[in-house]
This record gives C-alpha cells, structure tokens and sequence, in this order.
C-alpha cells in the first residue's frame, strides 16, 4: 500500500530537525521542511500520482532531488540519508523539539553543553536546575519546560484530525466497496470532528457481517488483529493506530453509529430520556420491551425520543440535548455559507504560490474575496514586508482587481504585535490597507497578565480588525500561551475587533470552547486557512468544523458576508 501523505511530511520534517539540529546550511533545512508541508497539504495521495505517471518535481519547489526522495518515501523504503543523520544525531533528540521553547538551536547547546539526548535526560537536568545558566535559557523556560514534559505524560497519544483523515478515508473507501457492505462510516470522536483522534471506529450496515470482517481483518494497512468475531474486530495500523470494527443488521445501523459515534456522555443523556418513557436504547436499537421501535437511522431514535437530529459535532453533553428538547440547537455553519478567506501568503514572504496564482484559486472556489496576509518585517525567518514592499504589494493588488471584478482581492497583512503590543508596521501604511490581521509570534512565555495586556494594548490600535490563531497553540506540538479569554472577549467586543479561526489543522485556533465563548460574547469570528499555497485554501473545512463545535452559527462568522457587508463591519477607517 503506498505510504500516506502525512508519513512522508513526517520523515522529510525529521530530516529538516536533524539537519537544523547539526547546524547545516538554512536553505537546505527550508527546502525540506517547505517539501514536507507541499506533500501534507496535496489534494491527492503521492502514491496516486505516481500510479498515474505524474512528475513530482512539477510540484511548485519540488526539485528532481527532492521529488526522488518523496518518491522512495512514498514506496515505503527507508532513506539512506535519514539513516546517515540517525548515525550522527543520537537517537530521541528530535523529540526535544516537540517542547514550548525548544527549537534547533537551543537543542543544539543541551546536546553540547550537557549531553542531554532524550526528554527524560531533559526533565532530570532541569530538576537539578542546570538549564537556567544556559545561554538562550533562564529559570522561567526551565520551569515552562519542566510542565510541558509533566503535561507530556499525562497526555494520551492522539493523531491530529487531519493525520487521521488520511488513514481513515483510504480505508473506508475499500470497505465501502466489499460487495456485502450496504453502508460504512467512521464514528467516534473522528466523526465529532474533535481536533484529534485516539482511535478509530468504523460502522458497518451488512447482512454478511461475518464475511465483511473477514475480509477487512486482511487489509494491507492491518498490522495486527487484537479481536477477530463474527461481528466485530479490533486491529492495530501499521500507523500504530487502533481501529474497531462494528458491523450490524441494516435494522441496526442508524443506532449503531449513533452509539459509537458518541460522545458517551451524549449517550448517557439520551438512554436517561428513553429510561424515563420506559424504553431501553443501546447500540441495537430504541426497544419498547422486545420490539424495536427505532434504529435503522440516527434520526429515527432522535425523532422517538421526541428530539431534532443532533450533528455529530454538538454530541459532548455540553448543554446540546437540552438545547433539543427547548427548540433551541444553533443552525450550525456550513462550508457553502463561506463567502472568502481572511488569511493567505503569498510568496512575497513565505508562501509557495504567486499573488496571480492565489487569486485565480480563490475565484475557482466562488469565492467574493481573498485577503494577501503576508507577514511583516518582524518575522524574518518569513521575509517579511516593510513599509515600501508593501506599498508595491498594495499596488500590485489593485492593478490585479482592475483586470478581474468576480473576486475582490483586499490588501492586507498579517502584522506582528511586538512585545509592548504595538503593532510592526506604521498607522501611516496600516490605514492603506483594506483588512489588518494582527498575531503573535515570539514571547509565548510571557506570564497570563503581560500576555492579556500585550493582545489588549494590540487592540489600541483602531486599525487592527482581526487577531490571528489567538492562543498560539500548535496541535501536539505547543501548548497554548496563558491569556484570559473572557477578558480579551469582552476587550475585543468594546473595540469592534475580530478574532480568528485558524483552520491550518496543526492549529485550530480558536480552539471550540473559546468559539462558543466568543458567540456567547457577541464577538464575530474570521474563520480563515491561513493558506501558504492555492492547495490550503481546502483547509477551509476544518476551520468550519471547529466552528461548529463550538456552536457558530452562520451570523456569527465575519466571512460569511459578501465584501460589501463585511467592510461596513469592520472599524471605520
């Protein structure tokens, strides 16, 4: 079976790690990490292209090297170069990198100044106190780096939704296609959408349930079977994820998915009500003593129970059942009320695509508009934009609007809030632009109050609209900053300011819960890709997806509006 996208992203990023770790030449660790999230974010599998004789060094910074080595990744054979870094960088040290605060170059001095090699040899070193006299260190990253390896611990192994995705979509289209299969879907908190995933649970519709285990229990990507029944099977992936299989009577099925779907505590909530009508609900069905009196589909128990079809995604026991009975569920967000994106690069910074090429992607998905959000000069891993570069951008973007009037591209920047607050760029280039996003990419340690104040001085400004990914968090990688959320809201609906969802699934920024918090605040979101190539513009779902988690309604996404709509929104310029 060809190796899943998200397998090669992985090993041509540890690549970039054990380079950026042995100091090699910058452009050469950009060009594999650039390399890796190219192949993450392609529309199609590697595997698949190559089936179809498609050239990888086509792909935009896809060189014939580069294309050579994705290619034996996506074969499933090792590279010899990876084992050559392996050889040279002790083995476990990449993990140091998952750390707050840890990046190559600070790894690089605990590996030469204190021979820690592992996250073990990294919790002991700081609990004897010997990271603080460190250069690049100090007490407060030693006590943030001895939490996040607490927290570390704590934490079950769980695979980002999207890594998920691309295990899970594979598997279940063959499924589907097992001739005595009549109906197939993934459950679990996969279904919920959460934004990662332990495990994976599939339901199946058949009446040859032993023959369809049989056969799934043989599947290329099984690695193990844990239990193998009649009905039911547990095996492990070959990407060390376990999968459960449940198949049951068409009569059945709608129950079934509705059960193992879940969450448990939403199942709770609803055997309660079918309790109190004297009924009994479980994965087989609504029964009345023996007679099933729902359960071919999930909206048939909800109906008998005497509620709406609840979405997956509200199924948390956070309050959507009594919302039910009330008449009051939200009218969740849709990815056909999406009108634009707020978030996109370029490769004036560090985008992979032309200002051209953006535009053009954005008007094939019918889209109104799309904002540039290149970096400013802050960022300079990012190359980002000074005041005349992005005059000339600004420029450039409307002679671009001149030619074309169906997609409306607006003039912006993804502007860094400095330390104090204050904003990189000058009110006098701010002010030209049509959108200001504003976001934080350096002090992530500040304490809870110098971060609030930091995000609050930000919002001063009358010309930033929209605060990007606002807790800084990256899925599995950092943790979020400190910040008080209700404070920053409630700041954020006095200024007529925005915040963002950031739909990049590493980030998923605002997480759901501070969603519905914002809703509940009345503050409009920007639910936007923040898109580094055309192919993330279809990252789109997962910022919707967390919206509807946390209970957005379409009223209450900015982008939702046509350009017109939204400009009167947002401040008066």
């Amino acid at each position: 079976m060809p190796v899943a996208n998200a397998d090669i992203a992985r090993e041509l990023d540890r690549i970039a790690d054990l380079l950026d770790i042995e100091g090699a030449n910058q452009f050469r660790v950009r060009a594999y990490r650039r390399a890796a999230r190219i192949v993450d974010t392609l529309p199609r599998g590697v595997g698949e292209m190559l089936l179809a004789g498609e050239d990888l060094d086509d792909l935009p910074g896809i060189g014939k090297d580069l294309a050579e080595k994705i290619a034996t990744l996506a074969q499933g054979r090792h590279l010899p170069m990876l084992n050559e870094l392996e050889r040279e960088v002790p083995p476990g040290i990449t993990a140091l990198l998952s750390l707050p605060s840890l990046g190559p170059k600070r790894v690089h001095v605990l590996h030469e100044q204190l021979g820690i090699s592992n996250i073990a040899e990294l919790a002991a070193a700081a609990r004897a106190g010997k990271l603080r006299s460190l250069p690049r260190f100090g007490a407060a990253i030693e006590a943030a780096l001895l939490k996040a390896v607490a927290e570390r611990a704590e934490q079950p192994r769980r695979i980002m939704l999207r890594q998920a995705e691309q295990i899970a979509e594979p598997l279940l289209g063959r499924l589907r296609q097992v001739p005595d299969v009549l109906a197939a879907e993934v459950a679990g908190s996969y279904r919920r959408r959460r934004e990662t995933v332990g495990d994976l649970d599939f339901v199946v519709s058949s009446n040859a349930a032993p023959a369809v285990i049989e056969r799934f229990v043989h599947d290329e990507e099984v690695a193990q079977v844990i239990e193998h029944g009649p009905t039911r099977a547990s095996v492990n992936l070959k990407h060390n994820l376990q999968l459960d299989l449940r198949a049951v009577l068409p009569a059945s099925y709608g129950a079934a998915l509705l059960y193992f779907t879940g969450s448990k505590a939403h199942n709770i909530a609803l055997r309660r009500i079918a309790v109190a009508k004297g009924w009994k609900l479980n994965e087989y069905g609504l029964f009345e003593g023996d007679r099933q009196i729902a359960g071919v589909t999930e909206a048939d128990v909800y109906i008998r129970l005497g509620l709406p079809f609840i979405p997956p995604e509200l199924r948390e026991d956070q309050g959507e059942v009594a919302a039910a009975q009330q008449g009051t569920l939200p009218a969740l967000v849709k990815l056909a009320d999406i009108r634009g994106d707020l978030h996109a690069h370029t490769i004036a910074t560090d985008g992979r695509a032309t200002l051209a090429a953006m535009a053009q992607a954005a008007r094939e998905r019918g889209y109104s508009y799309l904002a540039i959000t290149d970096h400013s000069r802050r960022l300079a891993m990012a190359h980002g934009l000074g005041p005349r570069e992005l005059t000339n951008q600004i420029e450039a973007i409307r002679r671009l609007n001149e030619k074309s009037s169906d997609c409306k591209i607006l003039a912006s920047i993804e502007v860094d809030i400095l330390e104090d607050g204050k904003l990189d760029l000058p009110d006098s280039v701010l002010k030209e632009l049509d959108l200001v996003v504003g976001a934080v990419h350096s002090h992530f340690e500040f304490p809870k109050v110098r971060q609030t104040e930091r995000l609050l001085r930000a919002m001063d400004n009358r010309y930033l609209d929209i605060i990007a990914h606002p807790t800084g968090r990256l899925i599995n990688q950092r943790p979020s900053y400190e910040l008080d959320m209700v404070r920053l809201l409630r700041a954020a609906r006095e200024h007529g300011c925005h915040l963002e969802v950031n739909a990049q699934p590493n980030r998923l920024d605002l997480p759901d819960t501070f969603c519905r918090l914002a809703a509940d605040a009345g503050v409009k979101l920007a639910i936007s890709t923040d898109a580094h190539g055309v192919e993330e513009l279809a990252f789109m779902r997962y910022g919707v997806d967390t919206a509807r988690r946390g209970w957005l309604q379409a009223n209450d996404v900015l982008n939702t509006r046509s350009w017109r709509e939204l400009k009167s929104m947002l401040r008066q310029r």
